[in-house]
């Protein structure tokens, strides 16, 4: 029993198998089917084709570089610096970010580095939570007599920091200051590069031009006042603690129709916002100091904290051109597209030469061993070719 059932299987496996089909003459079950089948025809022709542009290839490692630079003159007059003239090269600060516009500055001037005193406990070697300075190593209360509260002494610079809340923003106009962002991009897969600055011989065009979606859309000359307008805030309100901006530069290229149809998108958007109102970290401020020192060689400093607005240019993209397989062989051109991309090499004589008379040999070789396989066999059934080659190589 075993031994046929092995023998059957064995033998199944040399059967023919054909379908067979069976028409049905219903027209219901043939709307159905049918519609089954456009259905299927739809979603590959309408999504996969048509919305997802699945013929493309994408390339979303885009390569980008930024330049930026801020215009805008203000004059101010308070009794602590008196009449001052503020240019880009006082408000914008480059060692804490790209761009970033100084809207209030508090000034600690002339500091003494030196010994003074704060309300803490005397702990020996504790250092002050606020950042005054480290408390001196002797631990000492400082007491005008033996039933006072006294204060600890500390090593830092004199007087320490006040706190010191602003009114409002110190350069009033600068919501009309302007801002150049020059943007460079490039996708590395199809060698597309592109910048968002008009292609013009006319010298002038950026000193008279400001960004607009619809008539400028290549002039990135911003108005402050706009860039918050844009985001949503009023730029007085946000001046006066500050705040940060995000700037978002989308490309997203469609490069199949052509250089002059990847355009550059703009988006503005407030990063610092919370979430709550309850919130007691809201703005944007931070402290940088300038040294010197007086004829006695002692040290000073003056201490600027200050608050502003702080831009952050972020760009996004993404780049499809057709696939090649469509270029290559559905085009009406497709021979030309072969013809740039696969490059072919011809063999010079000599090699060719060379090529055909080792392929001969090797033939002959491979022949000889066949005839003298079938004479030592002593078989007649050498084919034809081998047996004209037995003649005449006189075997």
């Amino acid at each position: 029993m075993a031994g046929s059932f092995f023998k059957g299987c064995f033998l199944s496996l040399f059967d023919y198998k054909t379908e067979k089909y069976i028409v049905a003459k219903n027209k219901k079950v043939g709307v159905l089917y049918r519609l089954i089948q456009l259905s299927f025809i739809g979603y590959i022709i309408g999504w996969v084709f048509v919305s997802k542009k699945g013929y493309q290839e994408t390339d979303e490692a885009i390569q980008s570089s930024i330049i930026t630079k801020l215009k805008g003159v203000s004059v101010t007059n308070t009794t602590e610096s008196g009449l001052l003239v503020w240019g880009p090269e006082d408000y914008v600060i480059p060692p804490q970010v790209k761009t970033f516009t100084q809207q209030y500055k508090y000034v600690n001037p002339k500091v003494l580095n030196g010994h003074c005193r704060d309300d803490k406990d005397c702990e020996e070697g504790k250092m002050i939570v606020a950042g005054n300075g480290k408390k001196e190593t002797s631990g000492r209360c400082l007491r005008k007599d033996e039933n006072s509260t006294g204060t600890c002494e500390i090593y830092g610079w004199c007087p320490i920091e006040r706190i010191f809340k602003p009114q409002g923003p110190l350069l009033t106009n600068a919501e009309n200051f302007t801002i150049y962002i020059k943007n460079f991009i490039q996708f590395p897969k199809f060698t597309f590069s592109k910048s968002n600055v008009l292609e013009t011989a006319d010298d002038s065009f950026l000193k008279k031009c400001r960004f607009d979606q619809e008539l400028h859309p290549y002039c990135p000359i911003f108005r402050l006042g706009d860039i918050t307008r844009r985001a949503g805030y009023n730029f007085q309100d946000m001046a006066t603690f500050g705040g940060s901006i995000g700037v978002v530069i989308e490309w997203d290229c469609d490069l199949d129709k052509g250089y002059s149809n990847c355009h550059p998108q703009y988006h503005f958007t407030r990063l610092d916002v919370s979430v709550s109102n309850k919130t007691i970290a809201t703005g944007f401020n931070f402290r940088h100091t300038r040294y010197f020192k007086n004829t006695a060689g002692e040290s000073y400093r003056s201490l600027f904290k200050v608050y502003g607005v702080q831009f952050n240019v972020m760009v996004h993209g993404k780049g499809a051109f057709i696939c090649d397989l469509i270029l290559l062989y559905l085009m009406k051109k497709g021979n030309s597209y072969r013809e740039r991309k696969f490059e072919g090499y011809k063999y010079e004589k000599q090699h060719m030469g060379r090529d055909v008379e080792y392929s001969l040999s090797m033939q002959l070789s491979l022949t000889v061993l066949s005839i003298q396989y079938c004479y030592q066999r002593k078989s007649l059934h050498c084919s034809k070719e081998t047996e004209t080659l037995c003649r005449s190589i006189q075997l």
